[in-house]
Parts: structure tokens; sequence; C-alpha cells
């Protein structure tokens, strides 16, 4: 039986951050394998500052050195409506049936899960596994505990709770914002990233931005 890993963010773009937190999560939890799981453009919450072809092709090159990693475009290939975590891991589950998958989250999600955000957010805990990254400000502890659901389902398994006792919490968002400009933000990106954001100009502010 595998240990498998569901790690989904936009990756706009994929960041060192990303592969160190993926690195790290794998080697604590004894992980066979994480896959990297763009989310839909279709999204209403998610406002995309590339396209999937672009996004995909920075994911792949980001990960194509390290045989733990994959990169899986099964969200990006849903409409917005069919778009739920819930319906992801049902997939994930009945893709790798011998195995135990695991959904990669950080703490800010545990809240929103804890707060009732979630569409599913009930079945989604009560049927599978989480490994939880810390967030600074956040005591994952607290979360559960002040929560119905997560505490009620909190088994012993059900919640892996990662201090990655670093913080290093540069965003994808920090990157574009270096590159849009003018910064150099070249070593917070593998360097096969920073070179396709170079060739294809992306991340350039627009003439009628300020």
């Amino acid at each position: 039986m595998a240990k498998i890993g569901i790690y989904g963010s936009s990756f706009d773009p994929i960041t060192n951050v990303h592969l160190w937190t993926a690195s790290t999560i794998a080697h604590r939890c004894k992980l066979d394998k994480v896959i990297f799981l763009p989310c839909s453009s279709k999204r209403r919450d998610k406002q995309l500052h590339n396209t999937d072809e672009h996004r995909w092709n920075m994911l792949n090159l980001a990960i194509k050195n390290n045989p733990k990693f994959i990169a899986d475009n099964y969200e990006m290939n849903k409409e917005a409506w069919e778009v739920f975590t819930y319906y992801t891991m049902n997939h994930f589950k009945s893709t790798f049936q011998d195995d135990e998958v695991y959904f990669i989250m950080g703490a800010d999600l545990l809240e929103d899960i804890a707060d009732g955000k979630w569409k599913y957010g009930d079945q989604l805990v009560s049927e599978n596994k989480f490994i939880v990254m810390a967030r600074d400000g956040i005591d994952m502890l607290k979360t559960i505990s002040r929560s119905p659901l997560l505490r009620n389902n909190d088994n012993g398994t059900r919640f892996h709770l990662i201090d990655k006792g670093l913080a290093m919490e540069i965003s994808s968002t920090y990157i574009r914002e270096e590159f849009a400009k003018g910064g150099e933000p070249r070593y917070l990106l593998p360097e096969e990233c920073y070179a396709y954001i170079k060739k294809h100009n992306l991340y350039q502010q627009k003439e009628n931005e300020d």
C-alpha cells in the first residue's frame, strides 16, 4: 500500500517554497508520491494571472527531476461547478483504491473548514485524511478543538499536523509582483521556471495599469 498526498494550489507560478513544502511533507510523512494538482481556471473564487498552458508547463518543468512528484490536471479539466475538494478526493481514492490518500493543506484552509466555508465540508472531513501545514499565527490544535466538526472526527489519524520548523512563506503573489515591478525574484522559484517566465514575458504589468 502506497501513501499519496494530494497537493492543490493555483501554482501561478510554482515556487521553491511549494517544492520545499512538498519535499518536507513527503519525507516526514513517508509519502510515496505527491500529486501536484493545479486548480481550475474556471473557479469564480480564484483570480489567476496566467493561462492553464503556462501554469501546467512551469509545474512540469519544476518537478521533472523528482520521481516522487507527479502533476495531474484533473481539476484543470473540470468546469467550475464540478470542482469541490470532496469530489476531487473521491476521484483520487477511486483511482488509487489500494493506497492511502491524504489531502495536503495549510492551516488557513483548516480554519475555513472549521468556519463552515467549504461545500461538503462535513463529508470531506468524515471520509478523508489530512496533512495540515502550519501557518504563522494559527494554532492548529485550537482550531480543531473549537470546531465540533473537526474535533468529533479527530480520531488520532484524521489530521497529521506538520510544523515545518522554518517560516518560509514567500508567495506566488510576491513573485508576480516582483516581475511586474521590475524586481528580481530569480532564486525564489526553479531556474527553469524563471527562464520560462522571462522567455514568454509573463506577469508583466499592463500598460494601462498604474
